[in-house]
């Protein structure tokens, strides 16, 4: 039996019930990496004897009857921009190469505290600005459906671990997509919170008002269980709601009949791959077939997302990225210059070409005489985003929508076009600027490469979107294929 190959929540019943040991199970995790972690490239760094003696660990609490948690000896790789105390945390960037954080971020702590076990940490985009990772310092993730193809991003690494069963589970982040991205391109299951629900204390900051830490898995039953174990209000962190513990597994069971299911049709403009949109409406269908009622909606400003998700998102890194000096911690250029030429060259020779192209972008919306033009503009059309959503998650449910517009592409086919890159987020950022929850959930394929359903709740209305997501994989079960690595 190859054990990395199951759910969370079948080996947790196993292990519990001492049919398997955790040992086993993260033995079986590494050995599947050693198989194909050279043709994948989906972490960064890994641990594997720390992750064999905390397995050891979990046994030895089942065999002497204690509790051992929700995620008991389950492996959970982490995305490499989420703090793990004493281990390199990277971000993907040559800046924090060598950076050994002396704290773990909230999530981190609550997943051990839940049994689960971390094995290591996934590539990304650096810094987590891209949709491809292919912008990582340690080269780009390959797409297991299409080694030659990208696996979106930013957290591809954490996508790619998980549809080649390198994972169980997986932690991803997600600005303006970066978990929705990946689950669509790798076929995966990738749930991006309201804003506020899980503690971003202990990332590596991007976009404050814009990112989330969410769960990344293969079905949508080990989704919850890992929102279960990270979501909750945590002091540390300012923008953290006030939001008491909840079992989000008890949401999912039942039936959708009568669940009102609204259809943005601004979400099915031109740019949209007639392919992609044909499985997509036919999920539309499965729902119908499943008792929700369909219907149309709009939601106005949709044209106007993505220069509004990149005039804030940019703004914001442009300032969280200046603490990077090379002075403190990180990388430092060889430089014989004084500290502004020091400065100058560890950032120049920090930084990738494409977080340097967002930081120049960000200085510039927020200089004297352009901050009321472009970053003072954005923030208000960024409202009037936000009350349409709330309008139209007012006369429905949930909202559907393609997750990604296009398929997997080649890897390097549109690196260097970086407003192609950017138009490509026009169906998740939305999502972001709005602050609220969606899941990417599969539905399909296209000449073998995955597509993804986009399920958009309102606020803290994880349980609907878990309960509709969960309904339509039952019923296609999408998420049982697997690719030949």
């Amino acid at each position: 039996m190859h054990l990395n190959r199951l759910t969370c929540h079948e080996l947790v019943e196993m292990i519990k019930a001492q049919t398997v040991t955790a040992e086993e199970v993260v033995e079986h995790v590494f050995r599947r990496i050693d198989e194909v972690e050279s043709k994948i490239n989906a972490f960064i760094s890994t641990f594997k004897e720390d992750a064999l003696e905390k397995a050891r660990e979990i046994d030895r609490k089942i065999r002497r009857g204690e509790s051992v948690g929700l995620l008991a000896g389950i492996p959970v790789a982490v995305k490499d921009n989420i703090c793990t105390r004493g281990k390199l945390t990277t971000c993907g960037s040559k800046m924090l190469s060598n950076y050994i954080p002396p704290y773990s971020a909230t999530v981190v702590e609550k997943i051990e505290a839940a049994g689960g076990i971390i094995i290591g940490k996934t590539n990304m985009d650096e810094f987590a600005m891209g949709n491809s990772t292919e912008t990582s310092f340690f080269g780009c993730t390959r797409n297991p459906w299409d080694l030659t193809r990208v696996p979106g991003g930013s957290s591809g690494g954490s996508a790619a671990a998980l549809t080649s069963d390198e994972t169980v589970l997986a932690l991803g982040s997600d600005t303006g997509g970066s978990i929705r991205c990946p689950a669509s391109f790798c076929s995966v299951v990738g749930l991006k919170p309201t804003y506020g629900l899980v503690s971003r204390y202990g990332l590596v900051a991007y976009a404050n008002s814009l990112e989330q830490i969410g769960p990344m898995a293969k079905d949508v039953l080990d989704c919850a269980m890992l929102l279960t174990a990270i979501a909750g209000h945590d002091p540390r962190d300012s923008t953290s709601a006030p939001r008491s513990p909840y079992d989000y597994t008890s949401a999912i069971n039942g039936d959708i009949k009568n669940v009102k299911v609204g259809v943005p049709r601004e979400f099915f403009a031109a740019g949209l791959d007639e392919r992609v949109e044909k499985s997509v409406l036919s999920a539309v269908s499965i729902l119908e077939d499943l008792g929700a009622t369909c219907g149309e909606t709009s939601i106005s400003y949709l044209e106007y997302v993505v220069p509004t998700y990149y005039l804030i998102a940019m703004s914001e890194a442009s300032s969280n990225l200046a603490r990077f000096d090379g002075l403190r911690y990180g990388f430092t250029a060889k430089c014989d210059g004084d500290w502004n030429e020091v400065f100058s060259a560890t950032r120049s020779e920090g930084f990738g070409e494409e977080v340097k192209r967002r930081i120049l972008l960000g200085t510039f919306a927020l200089s004297a005489g352009y901050y009321d033009k472009y970053y003072l503009k954005a923030l208000k059309v960024r409202t009037l985003i936000k009350r349409e959503f709330e309008k139209a998650l007012a006369k429905f449910d949930v909202l559907v929508a393609p997750t990604m517009p296009i398929l997997p592409f080649k890897i390097g086919e549109i690196i260097e076009d970086p407003l192609t890159m950017y138009m490509m987020d026009i169906d998740t950022v939305p999502v972001n600027l709005a602050g609220v929850p969606s899941i990417s959930v599969p539905c399909g394929f296209v000449d073998g490469l995955p597509v993804g359903l986009q399920v958009i709740g309102g606020f803290f209305g994880e349980e609907k979107i878990l309960k509709v997501a969960y309904a339509f994989q039952e019923h296609t079960k999408f998420n049982l294929k697997k690719p030949e690595i």
